[in-house]
């Protein structure tokens, strides 16, 4: 199978590219020679098969083949709101999620939260994710890139997404509700809330569902902060197959 590579430049048509400094990179770095074949996409939904042209030491020039859809999303468009979780777990998150086939994925910070970014290193941060994902999307197979929001605090996400739409559900991860996920149904949309290592606050549960939110249940055992998005990311992507 071709080595799959993310270009963050629009691809319109066949004909020769000079690859993106990122991507070529990559293309130098597995040592690929003229004539190789590779596929790229653009994240828009398709892909495309190409070959290279040349090698130089700082540019790869490729050849444009033929536009292939390539059909890998879920059937429904599912956002992960998490509250991010200490160390580096959130970049496990956007990995595991982006192969899963989340659409979006937004990091916040609540009341509780031990990793707490802002300004210029939050900004750092969402842009190394953002790498996270694309990387993610060459290794699985996908070809549309999910977006990684700007971080914010939880009360300010919520205040701002308004009216819950026609064909949305908004969940809210709680060990202490009562309503099994498993006695859910698909829908189009999905947005997902999940809070830090210490659980979300009694007034930030009600803020969330105030807005629409219904706290679900994951079963009989507390799952860490970085697993249960992704566990129910996974039976939503399991649900959907077929």
């Amino acid at each position: 199978m071709p080595a799959r590579f993310y270009v963050d430049t629009p691809l319109a048509e066949p004909g020769e590219l000079s690859l993106p400094p990122s991507s070529a990179r990559h293309v130098q770095v597995l040592r690929l020679q003229p004539g190789a074949p590779i596929t790229l996409f653009d994240g828009t939904g398709d892909e495309w098969q190409a070959e290279v042209l040349a090698m130089g030491r700082s540019e790869v020039r490729v050849q444009l083949l033929q536009r292939q859809p390539a059909r890998r999303e879920l059937a429904q468009a599912v956002t992960l709101a998490v509250v991010m979780p200490a160390n580096d777990r959130m970049d496990g998150i956007v990995e595991k999620a982006t192969e899963l086939g989340a659409a979006a994925i937004q990091p916040l910070v609540a009341e509780r939260s031990v990793l707490r970014l802002a300004g210029e290193r939050a900004e750092k941060k969402v842009a190394h994710w953002q790498g996270v994902a694309v990387a993610a999307c060459e290794q699985s197979g996908r070809s549309v890139v999910p977006r990684i929001a700007a971080v914010q605090s939880l009360a300010a996400w919520l205040s701002g997404l308004g009216e819950r739409p026609e064909g949305q559900r908004r969940w809210l991860l709680s060990p202490m509700a009562a309503e099994p996920l498993s006695a859910q149904t698909a829908a189009p949309q999905t947005l997902v809330l999940s809070g830090p290592e210490g659980g979300l606050s009694a007034a930030e549960e009600d803020a969330a569902r105030a807005q629409g939110f219904m706290a679900m249940n994951l079963g009989p055992r507390i799952l860490r902060a970085d697993t249960a998005p992704l566990a129910v990311l996974g039976w939503l992507a399991l649900s959907s197959v077929g």
